[in-house]
This record gives structure tokens, sequence and C-alpha cells, in this order.
């Protein structure tokens, strides 16, 4: 108790103005990365931006850079916390410290709850239920992640087998379903930096305790295997990471451009074939991710069946694979569409006559 008693007289006393103004010289807007800052150029800058703010090191650095860099935006700009109830007294007291944070730069915050929250729930549930709350209130979206996320959300991805557009993440510039965006525009900066300009411009945050332990995927490559892998390299290997996010995420739009030039989906549903025909693996591969996604009512595939599919539109071959109690992927070697359970296309079966 008396603890709470301290930090909430130390969080008092803060003059938030002036540690943002501080905290802006430490990172002036050139620093910030440059995909966000081209996008700011090429919009309009009507409606509103949101920075999620969780009280902690990182979305408070992203708080205060953006209020004391676009003092234009203040007005429009929204703060949003979201409460898991998951750690008791601790997230209250996140919430009472992004209030008084808020309060004190003139910034409104929309806070909201897990109402479903369970003790024990996973990290993607929890993920999730965070960023439908983000979703029901901001289509600018600005994150605080920083540069050393990057490095562990790259080797947390390649454990899973990602490919360029899931190793590419998380991007500075995200475009989202429904016209909306996610920013990061801390993606150069690590983490270090923001808690040392934090410290030196009087700012305190919050720390969350499950951040400590080692139930998280997260967590465990934070803390077990970054510092021993940047060891191993004897160089910068943050950085490098950071830098092989970006070379993935050019990689990945110019095969998505390329697909895109082919023009291979129909409006039936249908994957054309003959476009495909001789173009590298990776494409195909692509081609057909999108194809599956598009397929609404069926669930994900296993591996195995992914790539058994995969196979038989490189060979041309006339196939008929499961996708569950739904239907079959059928292809006659020049194109791929859906079919339902019982429903026969004659047009795919061998003339016999």
């Amino acid at each position: 108790m008396a603890r709470r008693a301290r930090v909430k007289k130390a969080t008092s006393a803060v003059d938030w103005p002036a540690a943002a103004a501080a905290l802006a010289a430490a990172i002036p807007r050139e620093r910030l990365d440059s995909a966000v800052l081209s996008w700011l150029e090429a919009v309009p800058r009507r409606g509103r931006w949101a920075v999620a703010f969780s009280g902690g090191a990182d979305s408070l650095a992203l708080l205060l850079v953006m209020w004391a860099h676009w003092p234009e935006r203040r007005e429009a700009l929204r703060a949003l916390h979201f409460d898991h109830r998951l750690r008791g007294a601790e997230s209250r007291g996140d919430a009472a410290f992004c209030r008084k944070v808020c309060a004190k730069l003139g910034v409104k915050l929309i806070a909201g709850r897990w109402r479903r929250a369970q003790r024990g729930a996973s990290e993607a549930e929890a993920r999730e239920a965070r960023l439908a709350f983000f979703r029901a209130n901001a289509r600018v979206l600005w994150l605080g992640q920083h540069q050393d996320d990057v490095a562990e959300t790259m080797l947390m991805r390649l454990a899973r087998g990602s490919g360029a557009g899931g190793l590419s993440a998380p991007r500075p510039v995200q475009r989202m379903p429904g016209a909306r965006v996610h920013l990061r525009p801390l993606l150069t900066i690590k983490k270090a930096e923001l808690v040392g300009a934090l410290r030196t411009a009087g700012a305190p945050w919050r720390e969350d305790s499950s951040n400590a332990g080692d139930r998280f995927f997260r967590n465990r490559v934070r803390r077990d295997v970054v510092p021993v892998w940047a060891a191993a390299a004897q160089r910068d290997a943050v950085a490098g990471a950071a830098r092989s996010r970006l070379l993935l995420e050019e990689d990945d739009a110019a095969l998505e451009a390329w697909l895109e030039s082919l023009d291979v989906f129909s409006r039936r549903g249908e994957l054309d074939l003959g476009p495909l025909a001789g173009k590298p693996r990776a494409l195909v591969r692509r081609a057909l991710y999108r194809w599956l996604l598009a397929q609404r009512k069926v669930g994900e595939i296993s591996r195995q069946a992914f790539d058994a599919l995969l196979v038989s539109l490189e060979t041309g071959r006339r196939t008929r694979h499961s996708m569950g109690r739904l239907g079959f992927a059928v292809t006659d070697g020049k194109v791929l569409r859906f079919e339902k359970s019982g429903k026969v296309r004659h047009t795919f079966q061998r003339r016999t006559n």
C-alpha cells in the first residue's frame, strides 16, 4: 500500500509536458522510421490518431514523442488503454497511471476491459481481445514496438517456419482490413535507448510483472535467447535483424506485386493456373495461400496437406484434396476451385468415349 502511494505521488509530481519535450529532443522526428514519416506525407492529416497506451516504457515513450512532435494533432489524439484484468491491483494501477498522464497532457483516454478474462488465458487470446478493442476505436493506430521487438518476433517466427511475410513483421506501416492502418515509428530505436531517454526526462512508467515470467514464448526469447545470440554474434545482432526485416518486406512486396500482375483470381473464386505455369515456387505458394484464405468456410489445413496441394498445382495433375467436412480443393490442371461435399463437377472427370 505504501509503495502504491509513493508511486502515485511520484507520478503526480512529474511535469509531463516538459518530459515530452525532453524526450522529443532526445528522439528527434528524423530518428523515427522513415516509412511512417513517408506515410504521413502521403495521406491527408484528417481524422483521429490513436495510441495504444499500456503505461509501459514503450507506449509511454511513443505517446510523449507524438504529443511533442505533432502539436497540431493534440486535440484529435486519443490514447487507448485495455485492461486484460489478469493482474488484479497491478492492472488497475496501470489504468490509473494512464488516466493521470493523459489528464496532464490533455489527451483523451479511452479505456476498455476484458469482460471474459480468465486466469490462464493464452497470450494469443489476450492479444486478440486487445486487438478487438483497438479495431473498435481506431482507424489509425500507433503502436510502441521497437527494434528489440523486431529481433524477438523474427526468432519466434523462425521457430514456426514463417516465410517472408511473417518474418517481415512487425512492419512500420501495416495496412489492415477496413481501411485501417497500424503505424510503428519506433522500430529504428532500441528498448535501452527509450528507457534511458525516459529516465533522463524524468518520466516514470509502469512495469508489467508478467514480463518477468517464463510462461509466454516472447518472454523466454527475450530473456534466454536474445542475449546469448547477440553475444555469440559479436556484433549488433538486433540491428542486423531489423535490416533483414526490411529486406524481407521488400521481397514480400515484390512477390505480391508480381502475383497481382498475373491476375489469377477469378470472381467465381477460382485460381487460374495458366499464368503460374513455369513461375517460381514462391509465387505459386503465395497464390495458393491467398486462394485458401479466400475460402472463408474452410478452416486451416495442415502443412502436409498444403504442400501436397502445392505439388499438384506445380505438376498440373488432376487432383481432389479434402478440405474437411465442407468440401474439396479440386483442380484439372488448369484451374483450382472449391467443391462442396457431395457435389461432383463432370467437367473434371476423364472422358472415356
